[in-house]
């Protein structure tokens, strides 16, 4: 009897891999994964993260971490712009452990399986929507590929031929799922990196905007969480030292009796943290957005889209632009900071309509910003294009991260488009180097200060992280009379962010590696005369709980 007709009960090893994502990005910890992780704990596997967003990837270091665990499966999820590089990952597995079975999941992948298996044979199984239940069918059957016809929510190749078992239904009880388990994380590098923790209070949207791909991903029927265990979560996450929560939902304002609930429940039980959400313009009231600034929400983002009232219709928006001058007014009077997004080459767009968004951006007096439209697999957008006045001119999906132009329309090209964001940008350059000619004069005020010294201890921290400079360059340093090992890494670290062109002030550098060894998020390894330098999974105050 071989190892597959062996090993086809909870004994499960389960590898999870996070894929590189971009700095400007603002990678927060992968609460998908988290989410994957506990489904296949439930299902009686032990579950380990390699997670490349903090760490660097390269082939050789992901072949030693999995020659270590000895999983029976790999499993990673991505998004359209980092589909390729985690696509990437698994043909490396493939190639170091060829009889391992490999799985992805998310959103790319579920509404373009069939071109993800026959594009990358090394793509064992696809896993479709939502997954939780999913991997409770699949994980005793990992190994047991004549098993995988019957599994609902997977894709596979059986030789040549495609296999596209049916999606399962939305699960309709979300607390019946388990909590994301955060214990796989490398905490001390996110809380050194200082994004906030993302998580779900709801899946699912009522609307139907054509450019949106998670309302196909998870429905239009909303689900709620319960307000119990969405404050025993954010507990959880305070506990890990984490002091800042962005509410991932598609439409966290969709009830204003569920957000009452929550926001009750956690004063009741007097968690203290800041945090932000996503709303509609016309689901906010004076009465709504003062009760969750009661417990802790600074923060409130608008998708506006464009400032032309036929655009929103035509890509079934259903706003109108006095709703959002309305939702501005009454954000501004509670105190509430508001964001507000715009799309960029929407079908039909032309100079004027860009001329009303903007000005329309402007006469909110809101902070705002410019994304470019990315026809994401699984779109109507996308999977209708014929129905619009749109043009897709790339299909490389490292360019839909909606930073560039993909797209064109009868009257405007790819450079129209990137013209107009720039001119956008001059002005934020403009004002950034305002900001550092001051800060480098002296003569910055205290928010410049602390604008300019933010960004570069982020930039900072990123090249540590995501060029493993502490596990390279902070090795078996000397230790020497008259200088602390602390002053060591500092210098270590000063020049390795020389040499990959990182200019960052030497004050800046002291600050963010005091902090570092201050929190226990990296520790030394002192011999005679030699110490290392090492990150924690944890900082120094979880460590002694």
């Amino acid at each position: 009897m071989g190892l597959q007709e062996l090993r086809t009960g909870y004994d499960m090893k389960v590898a999870l891999i996070a894929p590189p994502f971009p700095l400007d990005e603002a990678p927060s910890p992968p609460l998908g994964l988290c989410y994957v992780a506990a489904a296949f704990r439930e299902a009686g596997a032990e579950v380990i993260l390699l997670d490349y967003i903090v760490e660097k990837y390269a082939p050789e270091k992901m072949r030693r971490s999995l020659e270590e665990f000895q999983p029976d499966a790999v499993g990673t999820t991505a998004v359209t712009m980092n589909f390729k590089g985690a696509a990437e990952i698994l043909s490396d597995v493939k190639t170091f452990f060829p009889d391992l079975v490999t799985i992805i999941g998310g959103p790319h992948v579920t509404f373009d399986s069939a071109d993800t298996l026959r594009q990358y044979p090394a793509i064992d199984v696809v896993a479709l929507g939502e997954a939780e239940s999913t991997i409770k069918e699949f994980t005793p059957q990992i190994l047991n590929r004549k098993a995988w016809h019957s599994i609902q929510g997977i894709s596979f190749l059986d030789g040549e031929t495609l296999i596209n078992n049916e999606r399962r239904e939305f699960i309709k009880d979300l607390d019946s799922i388990a909590q994301p388990v955060r214990d796989i994380l490398s905490v001390s590098r996110y809380l050194a990196l200082g994004f906030p923790v993302s998580i779900i209070t709801s899946r699912g949207c009522p609307y139907r905007c054509i450019f949106c791909q998670g309302t196909r991903m998870v429905g239009h029927k909303i689900r709620y969480r319960e307000a119990e265990q969405i404050a025993d979560e954010i507990e959880n996450i305070l506990a890990l030292g984490f002091r800042r929560i962005n509410i991932a939902d598609d439409f966290f304002t969709s009830s204003k009796k569920r957000v009452r609930l929550l926001c009750e429940e956690i004063k009741r039980r007097n968690i203290k943290f800041e945090w932000a959400a996503f709303a509609r313009v016309n689901s906010v009231s004076h009465e709504l957005l003062e009760m969750m600034m009661e417990v802790g929400c600074d923060t409130i983002s608008f998708g506006l889209e464009s400032g032309n009232e036929e655009m929103l219709e035509r890509v079934e928006k259903h706003m109108k632009l006095d709703q959002a001058r309305k939702a501005a007014k009454i954000c501004k009077e509670v105190g509430m900071n508001v964001f507000s997004s715009f799309i960029v080459g929407l079908p039909g767009e032309t100079k004027e309509t860009l001329q009303e968004t903007r000005d329309f951006a402007e006469e909110l007096g809101t902070e705002f910003g410019y994304h470019f439209l990315a026809p994401l697999p699984g779109t109507p957008i996308r999977d209708e294009i014929e129905k619009f006045d749109l043009t897709i001119q790339s299909t490389d999906w490292d360019e839909y991260d909606a930073n560039r132009a993909i797209v064109s329309t009868s009257k405007l090209n790819q450079q129209q488009m990137e013209e107009f964001v720039a001119e956008y940008e001059v002005g934020c350059q403009d004002h950034w180097n305002k900001t550092e000619t001051n800060y480098r004069n002296g003569t910055a005020n205290e928010m410049e200060i602390l604008k300019f010294e933010s960004r570069q201890r982020l930039e900072f921290i990123f090249e540590v992280l995501s060029e493993d400079v502490i596990e390279l360059a902070a090795q078996n340093l000397p230790t020497t009379d008259g200088q602390s090992v602390t002053e060591g890494l500092t210098s270590t670290l000063a020049v390795a962010a020389k040499k990959a062109n990182v200019v960052i002030d030497n004050k800046v550098i002291c600050q963010t590696v005091n902090h570092l060894v201050e929190q226990g998020y990296v520790i030394p390894d002192v011999e005679e005369g030699r110490h290392s330098w090492q990150w924690t999974q944890f900082p120094a105050a979880i460590r002694q709980q």
